[in-house]
């Protein structure tokens, strides 16, 4: 029997609606989102695109800060830090990759901890892994919410997490391994230095694919009744229409007869993780409205 399709599109439209009755609880205060590019990389435009059209969804004002691909690394911290004391923007997010002569860790630093609604700032980073409060990693964040909210909570259950990205795999991993409500799983991490992938991840109640290799993950991989999130993002060439498209990091069509449940590439992580960076951001809105 054919997987249950988990349906990123739609849970990323439940989170937005449930923006807009935060925002309209805040009276009058507009959240604000500042995000930070540096050069003009096609895919990160196509990203911010995105994020642009989901903040003016649901009420949030959101600017792009360009700044030209030779920029130095004090002028990028200069930015970030003039940021940081506008009080018009609640949220601030660094487009990465930076070009190779920044220093990425660095300039992450530079974003203020209650402004970091990406979750970089290794303040953050190190919150999180403590189990307090903080903001998580939109993409990994957005992992918990797709479980969560299509009925496979990852509570009690074996995840084994494929991919130890600062991004993804790390932070995912502190996170469902909380006593936190939506977490308490028992989390294996595999990674290229992982021998016989293929044992660990056939012992997962839940699969979470995030490599970045289009096909790493083979339907001999998966156990049947397995749920599998597929993180991966991959352009390749269709052998039979010659054109390109997008894949993920897991075999589809064969991975789909054995799972239980599995998201697609695309409609399956990435509007869920756009929808977690506006609800970050919210967060910020109002802790600040708190103060």
């Amino acid at each position: 029997m054919p997987a249950e399709i988990i349906d990123g599109r739609a849970i990323a439209a439940a989170i937005r609606d449930e923006l807009k009755d935060r925002i309209a609880r805040l009276r009058g205060l507009t959240p604000g989102l500042a995000a930070v590019v540096v050069g003009n990389d096609p895919a990160a435009a196509s990203y911010l695109k995105g994020i642009a059209r989901g903040c003016e969804a649901v009420g949030i004002h959101e600017e792009e800060i360009r700044l030209p691909e030779d920029v130095t690394q004090d002028e990028l911290e200069a930015t970030l830090a003039r940021l940081n004391d506008n009080d018009s923007f609640h949220g601030i997010i660094l487009q990465l990759p930076l070009p190779r002569h920044l220093d990425t860790l660095r300039a992450e630093s530079a974003i203020a901890p209650d402004k970091d609604v990406d979750g970089t700032n290794p303040v953050s980073a190190g919150r999180l892994l403590l189990g307090e409060e903080t903001f998580y990693p939109s993409t990994a964040q957005g992992v918990k919410e797709l479980l969560v909210r299509s009925g496979h909570s990852p509570e009690g259950k074996h995840v084994v997490i494929c991919g130890r990205s600062n991004i993804v795999g790390k932070p995912l991993a502190g996170i469902l391994m909380q006593k936190h409500p939506g977490a308490n799983a028992t989390v294996t991490v595999c990674h290229t230095g992982t021998r016989n992938m293929a044992d660990f991840t056939r012992t997962a109640d839940i699969v979470v694919a995030a490599m970045g290799r289009a096909g790493t993950i083979t339907a001999d991989m998966v156990r049947s009744g397995a749920v599998i999130i597929d993180v991966g993002v991959n352009q390749i060439i269709d052998p039979q229409t010659e054109k390109s498209r997008l894949v993920g990091d897991v075999e589809f069509e064969q991975v789909s007869q054995v799972a239980a449940a599995i998201t697609p590439v695309p409609g399956g992580t990435g509007p869920v993780t756009t929808a977690v960076l506006l609800s970050n951001t919210v967060l910020a809105a109002e802790r600040y409205s708190a103060r």
